[in-house]
C-alpha cells in the first residue's frame, strides 16, 4: 500500500510538533494522530517527482524502498488528483539513468504506435463510410466518404466517435441530417 501525502487547501497544524503549516502544506494523515508534517512523518528525506513522465515515475517507484503519492483535492472534479511521487534520491537517479539509456527505443515505439493509430483511424472511417453507403444507397457517389470524415473527426463530439456509431443504424438522426444537408448544399461537401 502506497503512503499518501495530501496538499492541504486550508490552514493546518501538525498534530505532533504543533508547527503551523499554513495553506498548501504537505501533510500525511495518521490514524489516531491526525495530520503530520513530512518531518514528523519521517518523509522529509524523499524527493518530489512531478507526474508527467510515466516511464520515469514507474521506474523510480520500483527502485525506491519508500515512496508516497502526492494528492491534491480538485474542487472542479470533486476528487483527489495525483500530483506526483515522493521517492528516494538514489532511486530517482537510477531511474533517470535508465530512461536516458532507452530514450531512443521508447521514441521509436511512440512513432510506430502513432502510425498504427492513424491506420486504425483510416480503417474506421472507411468502415463508417461503407455503413453509410449501406444505409443510404441513393446517396451521391463519393458523398459517403465526406460524411464519414466529417462525422468521425477526433475530439469533435460528433456521432462518428460515439459508442452509438459502432452500431450505426438507420434511425440515427445525425447521419440522416448530414445527408440532407449535403443534398441541400447548405454546407460544402
Amino acid at each position: 500500500m502506497d503512503l499518501k501525502v495530501f496538499i492541504t487547501t486550508s490552514e493546518s497544524i501538525c498534530s505532533e510538533c504543533g508547527e503551523e503549516l499554513g495553506r498548501h502544506a504537505w501533510i500525511t494523515l495518521v490514524e489516531g494522530k491526525g495530520a503530520l508534517c513530512l518531518t514528523c512523518a519521517d518523509l522529509d528525506h524523499l524527493t518530489f517527482l512531478p507526474s508527467g513522465n510515466a516511464a520515469l515515475t514507474r521506474r523510480a517507484g520500483k527502485y525506491s524502498t519508500l515512496s508516497a503519492v502526492i494528492l491534491q483535492w480538485s474542487r472542479a472534479r470533486k476528487r483527489y488528483e495525483r500530483q506526483g511521487l515522493l521517492v528516494e534520491e538514489p532511486a530517482l537517479q537510477r531511474a533517470e539513468q535508465e530512461c536516458l539509456a532507452d530514450e531512443e527505443i521508447r521514441a521509436r515505439r511512440r512513432e510506430r504506435e502513432a502510425e498504427r493509430r492513424v491506420e486504425l483511424d483510416q480503417e474506421y472511417v472507411m468502415r463508417f463510410a461503407a455503413r453509410v453507403r449501406e444505409l443510404f444507397p441513393n446517396c451521391p457517389a463519393g458523398r459517403e466518404q465526406v460524411i464519414a470524415e466529417h462525422a468521425c473527426q477526433k475530439y469533435s463530439g460528433r456521432v462518428g466517435r460515439s459508442a452509438g456509431a459502432k452500431n450505426l443504424v438507420r434511425k440515427e438522426g445525425s447521419v440522416e441530417k448530414r445527408v440532407a444537408k449535403c443534398r441541400m448544399k447548405l454546407i460544402k461537401c
